[in-house]
């Protein structure tokens, strides 16, 4: 799957966020260990992982029973849309969920890997006043991992009053040491506002610096769509 390359304006990502009904969270929960027993079959799709989140969807280190995420990559927009709107498996999803929100997504500016995968980029940047999101992920090395998490709850406060950033939510593969960050954001210009200054460059610096990371991947994308709701507001174009 990994070495799979396909035209890189084909290539789309969909991340689906989900809140789950109390009755449901046994079931949400079950998702984990499943994707491993019976990997997701979709026609074009490249990626997929299905992720746990933190408490309230945020990125501390209590894990949630109500909040997770699925983020795929298919070869085409066509196919991320008609699993979007076809899949069983979201039909399930929706059945099942307090909240859902969902984004279509064109990669254009990739870094790194996930599990040795790494997504086709689009070679046309957004405008500057268009919505972007990012997508932040690393595999924390063990002997590394306390020195990670002393840097995040001030990058996480920052984050969460950052102009610009409409989104946010903390997702991960595994408790601890296979985190996630996604957001998204109003402008180029307020993402890199952001990333470039404060809690969360220092952060970024000292996790290079000291070897943090065994793996990590850093996308941008452009928004193509999104719809539902999150954390109580609308997703809703023009606002993504």
């Amino acid at each position: 799957m990994a070495g799979r390359r396909m035209k890189a304006s084909d290539t789309t990502a969909l991340l689906v966020l989900v809140r789950w009904q109390r009755a449901a969270r046994l079931w949400g929960m079950l998702r984990l260990p499943m994707a491993s027993l019976q990997p997701l079959q979709a026609d074009g799709l490249l990626f997929h992982k299905v992720l746990g989140s933190g408490r309230n969807g945020g990125f501390g280190l209590t894990p949630s029973f109500s909040h997770m995420g699925l983020f795929t990559v298919f070869e085409q927009r066509s196919r991320a849309e008609a699993f979007l709107h076809q899949a069983p498996l979201l039909s399930e999803y929706r059945a099942r969920a307090a909240e859902l929100a969902w984004l279509l997504l064109r990669p254009y500016s990739v870094r790194g890997a996930w599990s040795g995968f790494t997504p086709q980029s689009h070679a046309e940047a957004p405008q500057p006043d268009q919505p972007i999101a990012s997508l932040t992920r690393a595999s924390i090395r063990p002997t590394r991992m306390s020195a990670f998490w002393s840097q995040s709850p001030a990058a996480e406060a920052d984050l969460s009053h950052a102009q610009g950033c409409q989104l946010s939510v903390g997702l991960g593969e595994a408790p601890l040491l296979r985190q996630a960050t996604f957001s998204l954001w109003r402008s180029v210009a307020d993402m890199n506002a952001y990333a470039r200054s404060g809690a969360h460059l220092r952060a970024i610096q000292t996790a290079y610096r000291e070897a943090h990371f065994s793996e990590s991947m850093f996308v941008r994308f452009t928004v193509l769509a999104c719809g539902g709701a999150w954390q109580g507001s609308a997703l809703e174009q023009p606002s993504c």
